[in-house]
């Protein structure tokens, strides 16, 4: 079962035991969260929000802040100036923990993968 949730206006597909990078969010690492605005559910029965699935939830653990790679941006107009600047983007990132369709199905992160022992401890 996978879901489309909006996260700080941008939207991911994201699966029980998926690790994503998402906008900076004020939650401090290590607690759980969860996220309501699922936009769809896939899997054996699908639903469809207009514009929310009406039930449905996303449980994820945030795991880290922390701080992109650096994007080098150069201006140059011939022989008059150049600059160059570098930016690097905030990001959190988070452990999918468990999907559920808002019907009473739901799927949990599976305790022998990889994520789960790495960032649960399970």
């Amino acid at each position: 079962m996978y879901s489309i949730v909006e996260i700080s206006g941008h939207q991911y597909r994201v699966k029980a035991g998926d690790l994503i990078d998402v906008q900076k969010l004020e939650d401090e690492a290590g607690k759980e969260i969860t996220l309501e605005s699922v936009l769809f559910v896939g899997g054996e029965n699908t639903a469809v929000g207009t514009p929310l699935v009406a039930g449905a939830k996303v449980m994820a653990k945030v795991i880290k802040h922390d701080r992109s790679r650096k994007v080098i941006v150069s201006k140059r107009r011939a022989g008059l100036w150049k600059r160059k600047n570098g930016h690097r983007q905030h990001f959190t990132a988070l452990l999918i923990t468990e999907v559920a369709d808002g019907a009473g199905n739901s799927e949990k992160i599976d305790a022998a993968s990889v994520n789960a022992k790495k960032f649960l401890g399970k």
